[in-house]
């Protein structure tokens, strides 16, 4: 039997590809590298995406059309290639970013979305290129902190691939997964598919250049923090607490999931959210609402930097809901405490970056 192109394309003409419905010669997914030497074939198939899903069974079943159609003695060899370049692998990501800080909290309602976004804005006043990365799947807060609520961020091809374009405000890139989800609907998503959107946002966005990139993390412990620890070599770790027993508690277990051995990212310090009260018009005051610096004992019980203590004023509850954050004006009580917050979270890093070798991304071996 004498095997020829047009054999074997009209045998891979009866396989169709599920992504488009098309076979895999009207997609034109046949490469021009089609081979025939005696009874032996090889060529490429082309996929949009070196992770295309159909890949393995589009294999299989160009193989077997072959088979089928043309002979089961034909020795079939089939390579892939991908019209889009790869995601860099883990380890190659953010190659311009210096410092990554995770911002974190051991419960939900502490503030933490607030603080993150204060301190992007108070990092970029103090002349710093800054991203934020909203990581809080459950509950993304940048878009409305930002008042980008209607920003749709777009993809650019660069280097061959197509990366989504961060939405820029106050000087700080940003994005969120909420840029990609309807506001008005509660967002369910199986673990699985949380990591995976995380990382394209990490892996598949132009961050470009930055000297601090903040992730704000989900409260609590979850998928989300192993995704980024595995998927990043984290500078070290924020967590934010208010000065109730309740919520020290609660810090204590986040602390404890970054220092653990298998994580092991550097707590660069606590920030104690909500420390007292100030009424505007008698700023010199001060009421503990939620106790007297139950943080600062925490931070020296475990041997972590204080980095910060944010009074809570009505203005900072406004100044999040109407996209203003509160660290744009440095000369409002807060401002200025979110200004000494960045300085000393930079100290905190320099130190840390002088002192200790790089995190290590975490590698989870599956027994």
């Amino acid at each position: 039997m004498t095997l020829y192109p047009k054999l074997i394309l009209d045998a891979l003409a009866t396989v169709r590809y599920p992504g488009s419905g098309k076979n895999l010669v009207e997609a034109e997914m046949i490469a021009d590298n089609l081979r025939i030497d005696g009874m032996k074939v090889s060529f490429s198939l082309i996929f949009e995406k070196p992770t295309d899903p159909f890949m393995k069974s589009m294999l299989k079943a160009a193989e077997a059309a072959i088979h089928t159609y043309v002979s089961p003695e034909v020795e079939v060899a089939i390579t892939t290639e991908s019209r889009q370049a790869a995601r860099p692998e883990v380890g190659k990501l953010l190659p311009q970013v210096k410092n990554v800080i995770g911002v974190s909290s051991g419960k939900g309602g502490v503030g933490k979305s607030t603080v993150a976004a204060n301190l992007a804005v108070a990092l970029a006043k103090l002349g710093y290129k800054v991203g934020l990365l909203d990581a809080d799947i459950f509950g993304p807060s940048v878009p409305k902190m930002f008042q980008v609520e209607d920003a749709r961020p777009v993809a650019e091809n660069v280097g061959g691939r197509d990366v989504i374009i961060p939405v820029e405000k106050y000087g700080i890139k940003l994005l969120s997964i909420g840029f990609f989800v309807d506001p008005d609907q509660a967002t369910l998503w199986r673990g699985g598919m949380a990591s995976n959107a995380l990382k394209q946002l990490i892996g598949d966005a132009k961050w470009g250049e930055l000297d601090y990139f903040l992730i704000d993390l989900p409260p609590g412990t979850s998928d989300i923090h192993l995704t980024v620890v595995q998927t990043l070599a984290m500078t070290g770790a924020v967590v934010v607490s208010t000065p109730q027993a309740v919520a020290l508690a609660d810090a204590r277990k986040g602390i404890n999931m970054f220092t653990n051995d298998k994580v092991d990212v550097p707590i660069l310090g606590l920030v104690e959210n909500m420390a007292w009260f100030t009424p505007a018009e008698l700023p010199e005051n001060k009421y503990y609402i939620f106790g007297k610096e139950g943080a600062k004992k925490l931070s020296e019980e475990m041997n972590v930097p204080l980095l910060g203590q944010i009074p809570i004023v009505q203005s900072i509850c406004e100044s999040g809901d109407n996209g203003t954050p509160v660290a744009l004006n440095e000369d409002s009580v807060t401002g200025a405490a979110f200004l000494q917050l960045a300085t000393a979270l930079v100290s905190q890093v320099d130190r840390r970056n002088k002192e200790k070798a790089p995190t290590q991304i975490v590698d989870v071996h599956h027994k």
